[in-house]
This record gives structure tokens, sequence and C-alpha cells, in this order.
């Protein structure tokens, strides 16, 4: 079995279960993480009898947090949707936005502290430090080009 995901800015994450043969990949980014579809992905991961030890995770290349602002709005969205907040670094950036239109927001962070809430062990969590909008000779990115150009991505199961 493979699965590919087509992105540009937004984040590939591959999920495999180490013992199950059982692979998801989902195309996130902030409205995927406001509705918390990596949470989604682990309950369907042990609906289907895996458990979490034994889930791995990787987050592809996407955009990275100094390439990213979210607007007031954005940010009061993302942490209604998911009841509070999900680091210092982004409490901090909150408190500042009577002072920004925007704040830089780093989604590769987020979905990090979103496994670590769903008790995904960080050792079997791998991210991407390559941001799509950096590094224009690797990635397409929506955000830089503003074109329909893209990267795919592909998790594979062994025989």
């Amino acid at each position: 079995q493979n699965l590919w995901i087509y992105t540009a800015d937004c984040m590939p994450i591959f999920f495999a279960d180490k013992y199950q043969r059982r692979i998801a990949a989902i195309r996130c980014g902030r409205k995927g993480l406001e509705k918390n579809i990596i949470t989604n992905a682990i309950k369907s991961f042990e609906i289907m009898g895996s458990s979490r030890k034994d889930i791995l995770v990787s987050i592809g290349p996407s955009i990275s947090g100094d390439k990213y602002t979210l607007d007031k709005e954005a940010i009061k969205n993302l942490f209604c949707e998911n009841n509070g907040s999900l680091s210092n670094k982004v409490n901090e950036n909150i408190n500042t936005l009577n002072n920004f239109e925007s704040i830089p927001f780093d989604i590769k962070n987020y979905a990090y502290q979103q496994l670590i809430m769903e008790n995904v062990d960080p050792s079997n969590i791998e991210i991407s430090n390559k941001c799509t909008y950096s590094l224009p000779n690797e990635f397409h990115s929506w955000r830089r080009s503003k074109n329909d150009k893209r990267q795919w991505s592909v998790i594979c199961t062994s025989i």
C-alpha cells in the first residue's frame, strides 16, 4: 500500500503503526489544525486497533514559522477551536496581538504540540526542518509564487 499527498505550504503528515502495517497520510495547514485533523487521525488508528505508543509520525516540508503569519482573527479561531493554548511561544505571540496586525506562526510546532497532547511518544515523531517558502529550488510555495505548482510526498508499507 502507498499513499500520496499533494502539498505546497501545508504539512504532509504521515502516520504508521510499527506493528500493524497500517498507514495514513493527511494534508494539514492552519484549517486542518483548527479542525483537529491530527487528533482525528490518531483516533482512527485506535479504532482500528493500534496503540498510540506504536504510532510513528513524520511531518514533511512545509512553510516555516518565520515565513507564515496569522492575523488576529485566525489566531483567535485556532485557539477557540482547540480550547486553549498549546505552547508558551504561541502564548507570548498572542500577547503581542494588540501591537501588531499579524504574528509569525509555526504550524509544525503547533502540530507537534497536538501530537504530544495526544500522547504520541516524542521519540516517534520526526519533523522536517525544510521550508517550502525559503527553498525555491527544492519546493513549490503558493505564498512565494502564487501558482498552482505543488510537490508530492509518499508513504509506503513494506512487504
